[in-house]
């Protein structure tokens, strides 16, 4: 070969055997190094997250009460507990955001606190999302019983979230900030380690190389083969060690040692990944995403038929006036939990929650499986309200709404900040259907389209109730049907 300037054979697989080694060690460590990045970002921005919400809901009561006492107290043990928080700021929405409880003290009675910049308290402000996150700098120290709690110039990561009333008014606004400096140190440290593993790697490899070129250039090349798969992904490839040298063995082992470390990282990035999908369902995935979650964009979407479920909580309102904010939230989750158990085992998903009320989508090109939806939820609650009869708490009664239509399913929003969502007449028209079980006093009304889907329609006690209901937003009337359920 003209490429290599050294005929012999032992130079020439010397030289190629270092230079695949310094690529796929350099490849290998790079997106080990990046791993390692995106997933500390990706758990402290989760623990903000939840820090946030949590505090927001805290300090809802006692900042409607004006209870300012109360919140400086238990700032202070905020900032005690916890050492990576720099500051805290509460603003009022009635005194034109001015701060009424913060960390440093001398903030309170502010509007704009100089310990960042102002277009970081503009963004909080002025965001119409009701948690934000940004990541800026602090402008000057801050000191916490006489110690450095930030530096000038420090990386903070700023959680700010609406602190709402129950029904929904904005009381204020909650901002944290949050030092990534334990971030920056794990990412350094990653790296060096990194760093120092592909260093030994190197030269382990071209010592083995050097010695056993002649004699070993056929197993590099299938050393080689292996570690490019590690590198391109193929996390689970490992190195056939038994008929190797000890040399040659050794640096399979690091190369294996690597791909498992490796396996570690990218298990902890698919963790992430599944928690995403739990906020959206893997058909919604499928639509928005059909190349995968990193290549999402803003207006995918597909056009289908499918089933639409709505289910509300009648005096739903009345009853979560007189329940604090934390028992709505727990009633809430139980409740949730409780029906959408039944639509996912009845072949559902949840598109959305809207308040108490859940929206579900059936793909299915018959309708059975929503109707056998819909008689799961009742049984379901039933066995809820049971055990809450034996709490002595009152008892839940649900409207269910049936309808099947084209809607169109994709992304809306824009760059920053996108949302799942489906459109169209037939959600509308379910949503409308589900209201009407009150007019009609049923528990579930379904519609003529769903009727006509059905493979097995003797299965189900189907009654009509309106030949010829007229549905706000819909010229021509519909008929609509009772399932009714024996319980």
């Amino acid at each position: 070969m003209k490429f290599f300037i050294f005929r012999s054979i032992h130079t020439q697989i010397l030289t190629s055997t270092t230079l695949i080694i310094v690529a796929l060690i350099s490849s290998i460590l790079t997106v080990w190094a990046n791993s390692e990045s995106n997933a500390y970002r990706i758990e402290k921005l989760n623990d903000a997250r939840v820090i946030s919400k949590v505090l927001s809901y805290t300090y809802s009561n006692e900042l409607s009460q004006e209870n300012w006492s109360q919140i400086r107290v238990n700032l202070n043990l905020l900032m005690r507990e916890n050492d990576e928080i720099v500051y805290v700021i509460i603003s009022d929405s009635s005194q034109e955001d001015k701060i009424i409880a913060a960390f440093p003290n001398e903030l309170q009675n502010d509007y704009i606190p100089n310990i960042v910049p102002y277009s970081v308290t503009k963004n909080s402000l002025e965001s119409k999302q009701e948690t934000t996150i940004i990541e800026t700098v602090i402008l000057r120290d801050i000191l916490y019983n006489n110690q450095l709690r930030g530096k000038r110039g420090e990386q903070v990561m700023e959680v700010s979230s609406d602190i709402l009333k129950i029904s929904g008014k904005k009381l204020g606004r909650l901002r944290i900030g949050i030092s990534l400096k334990k971030v920056n140190e794990a990412v350094n440290n990653a790296i060096h380690k990194a760093l120092v593993m592909g260093f030994l790697g190197l030269n382990f490899g071209w010592i083995c190389a050097y010695i056993l070129a002649k004699e070993l250039s056929d197993t590099v090349r299938s050393l080689q083969i292996s570690v490019t798969k590690i590198a391109k992904g193929d996390l689970k490839q490992r190195v056939e060690t038994k008929y190797l040298p000890d040399e040659i063995r050794a640096l399979a082992n690091s190369v294996n040692q690597m791909s498992a470390e490796l396996q570690i990282s990218f298990s902890k990035l698919q963790k992430t990944v599944e928690s995403f999908e739990r906020f959206v369902p893997d058909k919604f995935v499928s639509v928005i995403a059909p190349q995968g979650i990193e290549n999402i964009e803003v207006g995918m979407a597909s056009t289908r038929k499918m089933t639409i479920l709505f289910c509300d909580i009648r005096g739903y309102t009345s009853m979560s006036e007189v329940m604090a904010p934390m028992e709505i939230f727990l009633f809430l989750n139980d409740y949730l939990a409780c029906l959408g158990k039944a639509i996912d085992e009845s072949g559902g998903f949840i598109d959305k929650y809207i308040g108490d009320a859940i929206m579900a989508l059936f793909d299915d090109e018959a309708t059975d499986s929503a109707i056998q939806a819909a008689i799961a939820m009742q049984q379901a609650l039933d066995k809820f309200n049971d055990q809450r009869s034996q709490q002595e708490l009152p008892i839940i009664s649900v409207g269910i709404g049936i309808h099947r239509g084209t809607v169109v399913m994709g992304t809306v929003g824009f760059t920053s900040r996108m949302d799942s969502t489906v459109i169209g007449d037939a959600v509308n028209v379910a949503s409308r259907i589900e209201g009407l079980t009150k007019q009609y006093n049923c528990e579930i009304l379904v519609t003529e389209s769903v009727i006509k889907n059905l493979c097995h329609p003797e299965s189900f006690s189907l009654r009509l109730v309106d030949e010829s209901v007229k549905v706000k937003g819909k010229d021509e009337p519909i008929a609509i049907y009772e399932l009714e359920i024996r319980h």
